[in-house]
């Protein structure tokens, strides 16, 4: 009895260690990926039917996000705010490509492609960000994201199915990837100004997806947003992929992308805290609030008018994951890599597991007032799956014991509307899906298949 009883605490023992020492060597080289749930005692059934679970909250539950649309389109909804974004549709895509879902992927570039996607002027190539369900643009410019995405899970697709199933899936990718280049073109006048952004420029302008001169993607493609970019935009591992299987002949540009995507993400990341803003210079450093003519003067003495983008939230919850997804893949910049992961439970840890809220400075104080961005009509503090589910998918970077606690916590969350009724399946069910891949071992580079 006492050797037995020995026998299962020392594999108890086993199991506890082996979850706290990440791996030294990425899936580019091995082509093995860590399903952390298990290392830590978990069995694989149930994080088998877990992650199914999860998948069908998302796509097939009654709080679904995903809608098919006649024989062969589907889109990807915002329900909260009832548009398709081609964040979620890229987002979908990959997920589909992921677990072989072929045709949800098909039905979801289809009906991006028919009403996204810019056949001809100078957008061409790119997609309007977002849309009304039944294809109307609400907006024609782009998100950067969106279109790394797209590229990506096309790739992917290709490296799965190959092209002679309907769609070219390599051909569509290098379209893109052609259209995103930098162009020259002039912008149609706009009418009035938005509060916080420059006056529009005249005369012909430049648009890409890449900054040229730092070789880091923009917030938008073209105008305004071109001058700075997100965080939250940064995974270097997909330039990898392009750099492998586009075969647009761009691979070392696409190789030194990556490079410079993963010394910004040093710049942009408080040391103490692991915070980053939304958005932010090429440098790394805060977005400043221009004065424009007819803006009444600040008195004397007065504070700053602070920047909201200049904190940690909505966008910003994706960049631990998103380093995750990084170290997992290359592993190129692992020491970096552990640290930030360490740090950025340190401090979310240090908050409470349990209680930790969704919108920091990057300080580590609480924003206030109009600093905290709104959702589905509520501007309100919470503790959101959201960055439950990315601060668990850091664990794969980390080595202390904290790490466990928060792929246990996000494991045993529901998601479920809050007290006052807030609910968001789109955002926060999108990144728990993702989270749960992660630590699964479920979220793969898709290679040719032989």
């Amino acid at each position: 009895m006492k050797k037995s009883i020995m026998t299962a605490s020392l594999l108890m023992l086993t199991i506890q260690l082996m979850a706290l020492t990440p791996w030294k060597k990425g899936a580019f080289e091995t082509g093995q990926y860590r399903n952390l749930f298990v290392e830590m005692g978990y069995s694989q059934a149930d994080v088998d039917a877990k992650v199914q679970e999860v998948f069908n909250d998302v796509f097939r539950g009654p709080n679904k996000v995903y809608f098919e649309v006649g024989d062969t389109m589907g889109y990807v909804s915002d329900v909260k705010n009832h548009d398709a974004r081609t964040e979620g549709m890229s987002y979908g895509m990959m997920v589909a490509v992921q677990f072989g879902q072929k045709d949800i992927f098909d039905r979801l570039w289809r009906w991006a492609r028919k009403y996204m996607q810019h056949h001809d002027g100078s957008r061409k190539g790119y997609f309007a960000w977002s849309c009304k369900t039944d294809g109307t643009h609400n907006a024609e410019g782009a998100a950067s994201d969106g279109e790394l995405y797209f590229i990506t899970a096309l790739i992917f697709a290709s490296n799965r199915w190959g092209n002679d199933t309907g769609i070219n899936y390599k051909a569509e990718a290098q379209h893109i990837l052609d259209c995103i280049q930098p162009k020259e073109y002039t912008p149609e006048p706009r009418q009035g100004g938005f509060p916080g952004f420059a006056p529009q420029q005249t005369g012909p302008q430049r648009m890409y997806l890449i900054d040229p001169e730092t070789k880091l993607i923009t917030f938008t493609p073209d105008g305004f947003g071109q001058r700075f970019t997100d965080p939250s935009y940064h995974i270097p591992a997909f330039y990898e992929v392009w750099a492998r299987w586009a075969d647009d002949g761009r691979a070392d540009y696409w190789n030194e992308c990556a490079q410079k995507s993963r010394a910004f993400l040093h710049t942009c990341i408080n040391s103490q805290t692991g915070l980053n803003a939304d958005q932010c210079q090429y440098d790394g450093s805060e977005m400043q609030m221009p004065r424009f003519p007819g803006m009444p003067q600040r008195p004397q003495g007065d504070a700053p008018r602070r920047n909201g983008n200049n904190n940690f939230r909505y966008d910003s919850w994706r960049v631990p994951m998103n380093i995750a997804l990084d170290y997992e893949w290359s592993c190129a910049d692992a020491d970096w890599q552990q640290h930030y992961g360490e740090t950025f439970q340190n401090f979310l840890y240090n908050q409470g597991v349990n209680t930790f809220v969704d919108q920091y400075r990057t300080d580590g104080t609480l924003p206030e007032g109009n600093e905290i961005l709104q959702a589905g009509g509520f501007r309100k503090l919470r503790h959101s799956i959201g960055l439950v589910a990315t601060s668990a998918a850091a664990s794969v970077m980390c080595s202390h014991a904290k790490s466990k606690e928060f792929v246990d916590h996000l494991w045993n969350m529901k998601h479920e509307p809050f007290d006052d009724g807030y609910f968001d399946a789109y955002y926060d069910g999108l990144l728990r899906l993702f989270a749960f891949m992660h630590l699964s071992g479920n979220y793969r580079i898709i290679t040719p298949q032989k």
